[in-house]
């Protein structure tokens, strides 16, 4: 769920589907996922970063992925500024468990696998953690739903999600809001213990080969104040991507 979080289920096929019973939240969450699939995606992001005290930061990367849900592979290759440029990561979901991650860093020509308990950390300065960079599996998760409320002016379902292995997330849970009119998510709240520690909100919504798509993305760190505005461009998806440069040697070599 989270990179659905993430960052990358974002979407929903406008398809004609079978009705889904609102009573049925598991099956909500099931379909919701259902029409995100795509064989590959890519797009160029833009990330803005907010400081509580004014200070902004920019940085540009370059998103490519391949595979179904819980199984796919990911890479994040930074573009801009200069100092971060061609700095990588590769990010291999498990249907199962949490993902493994590493990351090159050119200027040293080297790379290292992310400790699981290091996923909670600030991603290069942006408001994202590692572990939001993750695609998760509705089958990881336990769900009840806490009811109706609109977002945007949309009227969503409200869902708690949490993980089935406490030892899966640094959350100890999230509410997500998925609207019923086309499956999207619009919203992610995540919570460790009681506290709100990140908000997840979807903008631009837009119909994308077919697909829903958030051209937006804007995460809020509640604890630090701070915000990050990831920014879609050129998106596409089922891409003719190769499962081969997936891997921690193609990470390397590009």
């Amino acid at each position: 769920m989270r990179a659905l979080a993430a960052i990358f289920v974002c979407s929903c096929y406008v398809a004609v589907q079978q009705p889904v019973r609102a009573d049925d939240v598991r099956h909500i969450v099931e379909e919701a996922q259902k029409r995100t699939d795509s064989k590959s995606q890519r797009y160029e992001g833009l990330l803005q970063s907010f400081d509580p005290n004014g200070k902004t930061s920019e940085k540009r990367w370059a998103f490519e992925r391949v595979g179904a849900h819980g199984q796919s592979k990911s890479i994040i290759r930074f573009i801009a500024p200069a100092e971060v440029k061609g700095v990588a990561v590769l990010i291999v979901n498990h249907p199962d468990r949490a993902s493994d991650q590493w990351m090159w860093t050119p200027a040293i020509e080297r790379d290292r696998r992310i400790a699981l308990q290091d996923r909670s950390t600030r991603f290069f300065g942006t408001d994202f953690s590692f572990e939001d960079l993750e695609e998760r599996d509705v089958d990881q998760y336990d769900y009840t739903l806490l009811g109706e409320e609109a977002v945007d002016g949309a009227g969503c379902w409200k869902i708690q999600s949490v993980a089935r292995q406490s030892k899966l997330s640094q959350y100890t849970r999230s509410v997500v809001w998925i609207r019923k009119d086309n499956f999207a998510f619009a919203r992610v709240e995540s919570f460790v213990k009681d506290q709100l520690v990140r908000r997840l909100e979807y903008g631009d919504i837009r119909n994308i080969q077919g697909i829903w798509t958030a051209r937006t993305l804007t995460m809020t760190d509640k604890r630090r104040g701070s915000v990050t505005l990831l920014a879609l461009a050129d998106v596409e998806y089922n891409a003719p991507l190769k499962d081969e440069n997936f891997t921690l040697q193609a990470l390397r070599r590009q």
